[in-house]
């Protein structure tokens, strides 16, 4: 286990493709609305690895504390094990988890999960990440509220949990599309050409 921002020193004691891979998450760029900052990683599921987690705001939409409001968040976790995995099949895996809220009249379409893969698919091939083996589930949630809460309206949320196999260490593409995935999840305009985005979040 390790960190972006790991001392030097220590930086040597890593394997030299996990080093790599560590570089080209730093190179990544993502639009301003995206918040990424660094999180403890899963300790057990590989020798080494890294965990950012995500917000998106929307700064035209601030909440009554003057704080802009959230759209949509995400976990993006890189492991590697240098014995390679045959469940993997290969040396490196991501795993990602993105949640939205969604009007109603979208989150009760039965084709929002089949929304939500294609846009991970297309995400990927947009910025040209090389991978294999994807999979991943999508899944809705309602809440609903009674009682004394009664007055509040349902919410749905939308959450992908998805994970691939990068060919190779070079990560830069893998976070650039994912982040741009949590941007489209959130409803944020635009979106590279040929992308389908969720449409109509709820910006609450």
């Amino acid at each position: 286990m390790t960190a972006l921002g790991h001392h030097p020193a220590a930086a040597r004691r890593l394997p030299a493709q996990f080093r790599e891979a560590l570089a080209g998450l730093r190179r990544a760029r993502h639009r301003h609305e995206v918040t990424l900052d660094e999180i403890p990683a899963p300790g057990r599921l590989a020798p080494f690895a890294v965990a950012l987690a995500a917000e998106v705001h929307d700064p035209a939409d601030r909440d009554a504390a003057g704080r802009p409001a959230e759209l949509a968040t995400g976990r993006f976790v890189l492991l590697h094990d240098p014995a390679g995995s045959p469940v993997w099949n290969g040396t490196f895996r991501v795993v990602t988890y993105i949640r939205a809220s969604l009007e109603a009249d979208v989150g009760n379409d039965p084709m929002v999960g089949a929304v939500a893969w294609t846009w991970l698919v297309e995400a990927l091939e947009v910025h040209r990440a090389r991978y294999t083996e994807a999979g991943g589930t999508a899944t809705r949630v309602l809440s609903e509220s009674f009682g004394g809460l009664a007055t509040r309206p349902d919410t749905i949320d939308i959450e992908l949990r998805a994970s691939w196999t990068p060919e190779g260490p070079d990560t830069t593409e893998h976070l650039e599309a994912w982040a741009d995935m949590v941007c489209a999840f959130a409803g944020l305009p635009p979106v590279p050409d040929g992308v389908t985005p969720l449409p109509r979040i709820r910006r609450n």
